[in-house]
């Protein structure tokens, strides 16, 4: 695990596992001293908040150590890639913070590269065309326990194995009748190196390179080869690449090319939520979600319209390090990290979600007072607006209470409170419907002493709310979002459980009537703000002046402060009691 620090406002990070090995290298002049890192993205999916711990790692990686990164994209599998995706993880680094520069790769720019190795690989008799099918290939291949039983075709001549593959590329099989395989051990330990799959036919049309070509290479074929092609010095890896290594090594020494070195890091596990972009997509393709931008999804393009600013995902990347073990990270991290940083940039405003109606009896009918309010007291250089008030203002529903119970501190009958910025009222009746016995309004008088939310006789109220004055309010959409998963871990699922049945039902609350102060009425599309009391929001990409939406980032509720302050508590108990 690392520990960040700030030193002459410059971001420096202590040596964690990947780091010393790095260090080590510069050290020995190893590639004479360069690092260049990449972050190889396959475009069947938009990027979730895993992907961002990896361009985060990489692209900081190179910048520490004066090196470079590239973005390349393992393009290897049309059937599932697309340009859409392309364009959607180049936003999204962007957006993060990181720059490529002329550093845009893609793996089917080595195709003809990739198939000149394969070639090669077949005339040293290291690689043979193979006529099993898949499901032959998998009886084959034998257990963890079992060695693996060599193909009949294990055998063939180069001259027929050459002539096959060139076959192959030239479209004269059918898809999944012929595959070039590796030549290496069907007895190994590691079941990776049991002769794996180097290309399969696939006759699909390639987002980049259309129909030129029918065969493709696998991932572990394209990728250890355009790591050595562009001299990637470190490539850094999630966990489940580990026992790959050994065959990344393997096709690397066979060709005698760049020894890129291969790395390995515990990937993002992240409690209530789905880091697989095979279940996100199916999420969008079933409807659960709205699209891969849906508020709710952990992708980066979802967190970005949610409110999610790019400093707040970075500084949740460096807090939770490098490990090499698999392990969880609580979401309630993630959301402290906004949290703080939304503190310190949001400008604070008043929004009443469920209004109720107050008319103050005692103050002037048609007279509207402009009082002060802070944009920010985390921030006196964010300096302060005006906001109206008036003889008919709306509070939240929720702040009135009947028959209060114990502890409820903010408004009943016969209770003074204060309204934020304001005055203090107190409520004199209630109006309710006569049908239904739902509350309709509330009668209150003011005391036009307290001006800016303060007694000038010393008095005090224990209840400050926030309100809008009702006449120039604005009404808004808001959604309110929760976590998308019911269940801690919803991958963990038993036997004959699905994932989708974790879905929370309460992820999403619209409500349709929400009244906000008239500073935002200009508010554009992307701006972040603080309601007073509500929590942390963002105005919805896809609202207008005419219907203004905004989505709850975060609450203001901060578990995870709460959870550190407890331990730490804990911790200094400990050890008075063994002192």
């Amino acid at each position: 695990m690392k520990e960040t620090k700030l030193e002459n406002n410059r971001e420096t990070t202590s040596l964690d596992f990947i780091r010393t090995i790095i260090e080590e290298d510069i050290k020995n002049n190893k590639n004479q001293g360069r690092v260049h890192t990449r972050f190889p993205p396959e475009p069947n999916g938009y990027l979730h908040i895993g992907h961002a711990k990896s361009i985060c790692l990489n692209f900081k990686l190179a910048a520490q150590y004066g090196g470079l990164c590239n973005l390349r994209f393992d393009d290897t599998n049309p059937s599932k890639e697309e340009a859409e995706y392309v364009s959607s993880i180049k936003e999204d680094v962007r957006w993060l913070g990181f720059d490529w520069e002329d550093r845009e790769y893609y793996a089917s720019d080595y195709f003809e590269k990739l198939h000149e190795y394969a070639v090669q690989l077949i005339k040293m008799n290291k690689a043979f065309i193979c006529d099993l099918n898949a499901d032959e290939i998998r009886e084959h291949r034998g257990t963890l326990t079992e060695p693996g039983k060599e193909s009949p075709y294990r055998n063939r001549s180069v001259e027929e194995s050459l002539s096959l593959f060139e076959k192959m590329r030239a479209g004269k099989f059918p898809d999944g009748s012929r595959t070039l395989r590796a030549k290496i051990d069907m007895a190994a330990p590691n079941l990776n190196m049991r002769d794996p799959v180097i290309y399969r036919i696939l006759h699909a049309t390639h987002h980049r390179t259309g129909d030129k070509w029918c065969i493709y290479p696998m991932y572990d074929w394209a990728h250890g080869q355009s790591d050595s092609l562009e001299g990637i010095t470190h490539s850094i890896c999630t966990l489940e690449f580990e026992d790959h290594r050994p065959l990344y090594d393997w096709f690397i020494q066979q060709l005698d090319i760049f020894p890129s070195r291969q790395i390995e890091f515990a990937r993002l596990n992240l409690t209530y939520t789905i880091l697989s972009k095979r279940k996100l997509l199916r999420l969008v393709d079933e409807g659960h979600m709205a699209g891969w931008n849906d508020p709710r999804m952990p992708t980066i393009s979802g967190l970005r319209r949610r409110g999610y600013t790019p400093e707040s995902i970075r500084d949740f990347c460096n807090r939770i390090g490098l490990a090499k073990r698999e392990s969880m990270v609580e979401i309630e991290l993630l959301e402290h990290c906004l949290r703080e940083d939304m503190n310190k940039r949001a400008l604070r405003v008043m929004a009443v979600l469920r209004p109720l109606k107050i008319i103050i009896d005692n103050y002037p009918e048609g007279k509207v007072e402009e009082l002060d309010a802070e944009n920010n007291p985390e921030d006196s250089s964010m300096g302060t607006r005006k906001i109206p008030f008036s003889r008919e203002i709306y509070i939240e529903l929720d702040d009135f209470h009947l028959d209060p119970p114990k502890k409820f501190f903010r408004l009943s009958p016969g209770r003074e409170v204060r309204l934020k910025h304001a005055y203090y009222i107190k409520c004199t009746d209630v109006v309710k419907d006569k049908n239904t016995g739902e509350i309709k309004e509330l009668h209150c008088s003011y005391d036009p002493e307290t001006r800016g939310g303060w007694s000038k006789d010393g008095r005090k109220v224990r209840g400050t709310l926030h309100w809008v004055s009702a006449a120039p309010a604005i009404r808004a959409e808001v959604r309110l979002y929760d976590k998308l998963f019911i269940k801690k871990d919803p991958a963990d699922t038993m036997e004959g459980e699905d994932f989708i049945s974790c879905i929370n039902p309460e992820s999403l609350t619209t409500l349709e009537s929400c009244l906000i102060e008239p500073s935002l009425a200009r508010a554009a599309p992307g701006c972040r703000y603080q309601f007073l009391r509500k929590g942390y929001f963002c105005v919805d990409p896809n609202s207008t002046p005419n219907k203004l939406v905004f989505n709850r980032t975060v609450s203001l509720r901060d578990t995870w402060a709460r959870v550190q302050k407890a331990m730490k508590k804990k911790r200094l108990l400990k050890g008075i009691q063994n002192a």
